[in-house]
């Protein structure tokens, strides 16, 4: 298994430290990396694929970590047993790794391309003009657009796509013998995504680098890799190649990971979560077109709940010499209505005008023409005092729960607040009831009120965020990207929540996002944007299957489809 090997793992084991306690992360990992190779290592948060690979650097924080026992070889030379300085002539060289997220893995005071530049002159020694001349010849291999321009812009002045471009330049710059991709696409759009794994398919073949490829998304690694890991709390519970995993795939977790995802062909009642598939308890019930269409019927014979027309925003910048004004369209002549218990599934790419759209019909950014009517009273031609006593009907679950919390609040005071501003139940007592009663409804018992929420999980922060929007009692919840940063089993119970808590409340959803298998599960009816535009509105189910403009048939072409 090893003796060819350009890479590998044997009884690896590390130890996390928080004061005299130890936390064995990573338990006796053993695998290899061939040449020319693209071996996947799949797995959820803390499951033990990130620590492993950075290990491989050397890149583990030396004060609270430590590799209890293992071996790591690259092309025999035991890496665990090199100096600091002998490592740095290793990273970036030999081994290179495309961080999860680009905008903090980039230095925003320096230009794109000196970025790159740097890692020439630092490792391969060739002067400034040699490695601009490179680092140019390297964007146009990563197709990003205009390599002059970018060349001189920052990170914040180029895209998401653009940024994980100018990662990979800097990755493959010295022309690694194995690349380290960490969740590469994990924010991108679907379209992005797929481009950016076309991309990494063409540099393995054309250099025969190996690359290990990371991500909690089976289904993704599937469009990507020869061998897949599957890493459960620390340990690798399956490895085969992609069609075994896919085909016959053998432990519970691994089976989890493929059913929890949302499919494209049935729609389920509800998704299986991976407690679910640990426990045998496996959902096979399927929402019939019979039962949709007479639930449908039911929805649109009512008045909508909210009618937006003609809606427009646009953004002004001051450009030239004179100062002339650029004009941004945003939202361009929107129109579309959402009726009392449906979810209305918004989806496009980034800068479509999805999110500014969900801004204007809260008034938290006001539109520049057009009108929002909800409930029949047309809320954009009210004053922002007039407009607070909607504040309380309309609400939002924003995509990063850990920013939208206060980290200085209790998680139950989080929740209580709202209820305190609008005047709601009679007593502090009650409302105190109230939130140990919301805390239960989203899955989290009653010793969370008196927790903060660094102490809490990605999904567990969601589910609080969760309840602090339903806690004012609302009729419609905007859900703006809100399990787009989930891994899949939460994503899968944060989406069964928002359900339960719909059919239970009868809430209506707005549900922006730019994952469109999440959206077709979510949805009744689904809205196509592009460029500020709605490029097509229709029933979701019939959406998906004829679609009928061009921009709808990328998007779903883009779906990574597993094979």
């Amino acid at each position: 298994m090893y003796n060819n090997s350009l890479l590998s793992i044997k009884d690896l084991s590390i130890s996390f430290f928080s004061g005299k306690v130890e936390n064995e992360v990573v338990k006796s990992v053993s695998f290899s990396l061939d040449k020319n190779e693209i071996l996947g290592i799949v797995g959820e948060s803390g499951s033990g694929k990130s620590v492993t690979t950075l290990s491989l650097m050397g890149l583990l924080p030396n004060n609270i970590s430590k590799i209890k026992n293992g071996e790591i070889l690259f092309e025999g030379l035991s890496l665990l047993d090199l100096s600091e300085k002998d490592l740095q002539k290793i990273r970036g060289n030999s081994i290179s790794m495309i961080f999860q997220e680009p905008m903090s893995a980039l230095n925003p005071s320096m230009p794109c391309g000196h970025q790159v530049a740097e890692i020439l002159v630092q490792h391969k020694s060739v002067s400034r003009k040699a490695a601009k001349k490179e680092t140019l010849l390297l964007f146009e291999k990563v197709k990003l657009p205009n390599p002059k321009d970018v060349y001189s812009k920052y990170p914040h002045q180029i895209s998401g796509g653009q940024m994980q471009r100018v990662m990979i330049s800097m990755a493959i710059a010295c022309k690694p013998k194995i690349l380290i991709a960490d969740e590469p696409t994990t924010a991108l759009d679907v379209t992005v995504q797929k481009e950016i794994i076309l991309l990494l398919k063409e540099l393995q073949k054309e250099t025969g680098m190996s690359i290990l490829f990371i991500s909690h998304d089976l289904t993704l690694v599937s469009e990507i890799a020869n061998r897949i890991l599957v890493m459960f709390k620390g340990e690798i519970v399956e490895q085969g190649t992609v069609k075994e995993i896919f085909c016959a795939p053998k432990h519970s977790y691994t089976k989890a990971l493929i059913h929890a995802r949302p499919s494209l062909n049935k729609r389920k009642e509800r998704l299986s979560t991976i407690q679910d598939f640990l426990k045998n308890i496996v959902n096979s019930t399927f929402v019939s077109e019979t039962q949709r269409a007479a639930k449908h019927k039911k929805i649109y014979n009512a008045q909508p709940l909210l009618k937006v027309q003609n809606l427009k925003k646009e953004y002004y910048t001051s450009v030239g010499l004179f100062r002339s004004q650029k004009v941004t369209k945003a939202v361009d002549d929107v129109s579309f209505a959402l009726y009392e218990g449906e979810t209305l599934g918004l989806v496009g790419e980034s800068g479509c005008g999805k999110s500014t759209l969900g801004k204007a019909i809260l008034q938290l950014d006001k539109a520049t023409a057009g009108s929002i009517y909800y409930k029949g009273k047309n809320i954009s031609a009210l004053s922002e005092r007039e407009f607070k006593k909607y504040r309380k009907e309309i609400q939002i679950i924003f995509q990063d729960p850990y920013s939208s919390l206060n980290q200085r609040v209790l998680v139950g005071e989080a929740i209580l607040e709202p209820m305190i501003v609008h005047k709601l139940h009679y007593s502090d007592k009650m409302r105190k009831e109230k939130v140990i009663q919301l805390l239960e409804q989203v899955g989290l018992s009653e010793d969370f009120y008196h927790r903060y929420p660094h102490q809490l999980s990605g999904g567990q922060r969601q589910r609080v965020g969760i309840a602090r929007t339903i806690a004012v009692e609302p009729k419609l919840i905007i859900c703006d990207e809100s399990v787009s940063a989930l891994d899949i089993s939460v994503q899968a119970q944060v989406l069964n929540l928002l359900n339960e808590l719909k059919d239970k409340y009868g809430f209506s959803y707005l549900f922006i996002s730019h994952d469109l298998a999440v959206v077709k599960f979510m949805a009744d009816q689904l809205m196509v944007m592009n460029a500020g535009k709605i490029e097509e509105i229709g029933e979701a189910d019939e959406i998906y299957a004829n679609p009928l403009k061009d921009y709808t048939k990328k998007l779903i072409e883009a779906i990574p489809k597993g094979r």
